[in-house]
């Protein structure tokens, strides 16, 4: 096998340099080419590499076996976490996650921590299609508000700050609210996608790569390429920034809706263990999203089998962190995922 590997490297001219992107996609070239029909057509024994591959699969589906530093703590991700969405803003795309009073705000954090959610995400700030373009100084306000309320509820919680402006993020990590920084940008400070880009506003001049560095916090990596391809090779540059500028706790969210169409989508769903190849944890959030519903035909409130379908999907093949409305149905999937790991051993094993 290792043979045939090296003689495969030579004939496609695949550099054996120190550069992540080019040996990622050796690695994933190599194994497609390894377990295609074409291989085991021609080198027979069927059975037992079927055995093998269905053996491999099922390893690959488990999350990474992986630890992020969250005020001290750490949070194991080699179990599936599920993250709860709480949206302080009128106008977030679903209906059912608007809050903006304090009753509101604080009944939501109590039913993420009460249906088994391990981490509160709280956004102030709407990225569907069209969404009213919401200052600064108007974010930080409903953060402000909605963050305290939460840490009244749940002192000891893990909470996540979603937004896109190094300032913001800084100041709500400085006070003590928000132990993650869930950015949309791709760390460019600015919001350019989902129909914002309209606005014609610039953000922030200053690098959220830099803050989150500085922070020393968990980062959520979001990305708005179109495919697996263009992904992969932003966030290996990106990874190698984050990197050298001190950053530790990174985790890789594909950005399932941000610029992409419905084909786009369903295809990165299709590819998603192929991201698995940066060796970091993959948050998934595709909760109640176009999507599903543009595709089905419906709404955001008739998207929820969709979004069991597709959060079981991704825990198949990896994910690490769900990001939803509907929590205790994500806690029941990634229990029920879980539970098909518990896997025979193969003949040899113990």
């Amino acid at each position: 096998m290792f043979s045939g590997a090296r003689r495969f490297n030579q004939r496609f001219f695949i550099p054996r340099q120190n550069v992540l992107f080019p040996q990622l996609l050796y690695i994933i070239m190599w194994k497609s080419f390894f377990f295609s029909p074409l291989y085991l057509q021609k080198n027979g024994n069927g059975g037992c590499c079927l055995r093998f591959i269905c053996y491999f699969c099922k390893r690959m589906a488990k999350p990474l076996s992986y630890t992020i530093n969250v005020r001290g703590r750490l949070l194991d991700l080699s179990k599936p976490k599920v993250m709860g969405i709480l949206n302080a803003t009128p106008d977030s795309f679903y209906a059912g996650s608007r809050l903006q009073t304090e009753r509101e705000i604080a009944g939501r954090a109590v039913q993420i921590m009460a249906e088994g959610g391990d981490i509160i995400d709280v956004g102030a700030f709407s990225t569907r299609p069209n969404a009213d373009f919401v200052t600064e100084d108007e974010e930080l306000s409903r953060l402000q508000e909605a963050l305290h309320i939460v840490r009244k509820e749940y002192p000891e919680a893990v909470v996540s700050v979603d937004t896109f402006r190094p300032r913001v993020a800084r100041w709500c990590v400085e006070e003590g609210l928000a132990d993650i920084v869930n950015d949309v940008s791709e760390g460019t400070g600015e919001m350019s996608v989902q129909g914002l880009q309209n606005e014609g506003k610039k953000v922030e001049a200053d690098s959220m790569f830099a803050t989150v560095a500085r922070l020393g916090v968990p980062y959520i990596l979001m990305s708005v390429q179109p495919t697996v391809r263009d992904m992969l090779m932003h966030w290996s540059a990106d990874v190698r920034q984050l990197r050298a500028l001190g950053a530790k706790d990174i985790i890789l969210d594909p950005g399932f809706g941000f610029g992409k169409t419905l084909e786009q989508n369903y295809q990165i769903m299709n590819e998603l263990e192929k991201l698995r190849v940066m060796d970091l944890p993959l948050l998934v959030g595709i909760s109640r999203k176009s999507m599903i519903y543009k595709l089905l035909g419906g709404t955001p409130q008739t998207a929820l089998t969709g979004t069991v379908a597709l959060n079981t999907i991704s825990l198949l093949k990896g994910a690490s962190i769900l990001r939803v409305h509907d929590v205790r149905e994500a806690v029941e999937t990634v229990r029920i995922v879980g539970q098909l790991s518990v896997s025979e051993p193969m003949v040899g094993e113990e």
